[in-house]
């Protein structure tokens, strides 16, 4: 006894397979104790808000919720989580902010780039360059400085800083721009 047509048999058995087949990525970006989902290719539509206060020394505890990575992120609603170092913190002073100029690539969701190649001293897209703070090295360890894509924010606590944000991972780190490359 045949309970569907002929024709319908094949369709809806290989759409029963593909259900069955996506069941564990539903679960990985699902499953946050916050339902706060990370990375995953999410790219925030501006950049953090100023900082309140004026905290000298943030917290090196990024990780705020099971599954979210142990460096700065932005959750999926657009949280950025780790953006609290405060005007006064001494890790972000230049004597010559914006030596090399400003960047004028464009900034925010709109204006994804591929990373071109270089390292974290020195990474470059589009014919731009850039450098991670000493500070943040170890936040980016999991980059692909030759295949990932960043978005460029500016900071707007830190004068001379920009936020470097890699949708893949959903982390972000502080860096100079260098000019053109």
């Amino acid at each position: 006894m045949r309970l569907l047509p002929k024709h319908l048999a094949v369709p809806l058995t290989l759409l029963a397979v593909s259900l069955i087949l996506s069941l564990p990525a539903l679960a990985q970006h699902g499953g946050h104790a916050g339902g706060h989902a990370v990375g995953g290719g999410f790219v925030p539509k501006h950049g953090p808000p100023p900082a309140r206060g004026t905290v000298a020394h943030p917290a090196s505890n990024f990780h705020d919720d099971q599954g979210h990575p142990q460096a700065p992120h932005v959750h999926h609603d657009g949280t950025w989580v780790g953006h609290d170092a405060g005007r006064d913190d001494a890790r972000f002073h230049l004597d010559h902010p914006w030596e090399h100029g400003h960047f004028t690539g464009g900034f925010g969701r709109g204006h994804v780039w591929r990373i071109g190649g270089g390292g974290p001293g020195r990474f470059w897209f589009n014919g731009w360059a850039f450098g991670v703070a000493s500070f943040d090295l170890a936040l980016c360890a999991d980059w692909l400085w030759d295949s990932d894509q960043v978005v460029i924010y500016e900071d707007p606590d830190h004068d001379g800083w920009y936020l470097a944000y890699n949708p893949r991972l959903g982390t972000y780190v502080h860096v100079q721009y260098f000019g053109p490359q």
